[in-house]
């Protein structure tokens, strides 16, 4: 038995997904080819001129936006916010504060808020269990 290993391969979506960017503003190479765990990891150590630009100034995948202005997914829809957006759209945003972000935030609030006593809560009571 031999212990040959090949290449672990993702596609470009994927990369891109896991690197925290938007694919289509990639390199047309980067969106072509296929990325191996190998090159990710050699993108996540040392990222290339273009990686850290895209990471500065966007476009930015919605995650991203959701995670930077403080508000789900699911609250950027609700928002009317489909695209991806620039760091500078993303602090406009922020800086405008509509009604429709701060209701988000603080509908966002209240998830934590109640994660976080939903965790208290079981933690006593496998503290008691112990």
């Amino acid at each position: 038995m031999s212990s040959h290993q090949t290449a672990q391969t993702m596609k470009p979506a994927t990369a891109a997904k896991k690197l925290g960017v938007y694919l289509e503003a990639t390199p047309a190479e980067f969106q072509e080819g296929v990325v191996s765990r190998a090159e990710l990891n050699a993108l996540q150590t040392d990222p290339p001129a273009w990686l850290q630009e895209l990471r500065r100034t966007g476009p930015h995948p919605r995650p991203v936006v959701a995670a930077r202005l403080g508000v789900s997914i699911a609250g950027l829809a609700r928002g009317g916010v489909s695209e991806a957006l620039t760091t500078e759209q993303i602090e406009t945003l922020k800086t405008e504060d509509p009604e429709w972000l701060r209701r988000e935030r603080a509908t966002q609030a209240e998830v934590r808020k109640e994660s976080a006593r939903i965790k208290e809560k079981n933690a006593e009571r496998d503290n008691k269990r112990s």
